[in-house]
């Protein structure tokens, strides 16, 4: 069963990831408050996938992507953004990310670009 690192500031977006994911049959391996948490969590845990908020104190999801990047350059992350986030969408994208996510989260959404990311 792949396992999955849930990056986001709000502990209510990472209940309903988690959520979402665990009724699917995923394993989460850990969850980070912001990108550098994320990227120790990373280096740590080696998870199948991440998901990453964009907007996050500390470091944020494109900072937190390009440095899990740099430390396997295989690693698949889908972003989460809100509305409006299009330019950071697109940057994310090119920084290597494999999908994105937007809030308010559609369950078969997460699950579609999930399953996308992994295959």
């Amino acid at each position: 069963m792949p396992t999955v690192l849930i990056a986001d500031d709000a502990a209510f977006m990472r209940m309903m990831i988690k959520k979402i994911l665990t009724e699917a049959g995923y394993e989460i391996a850990g969850e980070a408050e912001n990108g550098s948490v994320a990227v120790a969590k990373y280096r740590e845990l080696r998870p199948d996938l991440t998901t990453m908020d964009i907007t996050m104190p500390e470091m944020d999801g494109i900072a937190a992507l390009k440095e899990i990047r740099s430390l396997d350059p295989n690693a698949r992350v889908v972003m989460c953004s809100a509305m409006g986030q299009q330019t950071m969408v697109i940057e994310s994208i090119q920084a290597g990310a494999r999908d994105f996510i937007v809030k308010p989260f559609q369950p078969d959404r997460v699950l579609e670009a999930i399953q996308k990311a992994l295959s």
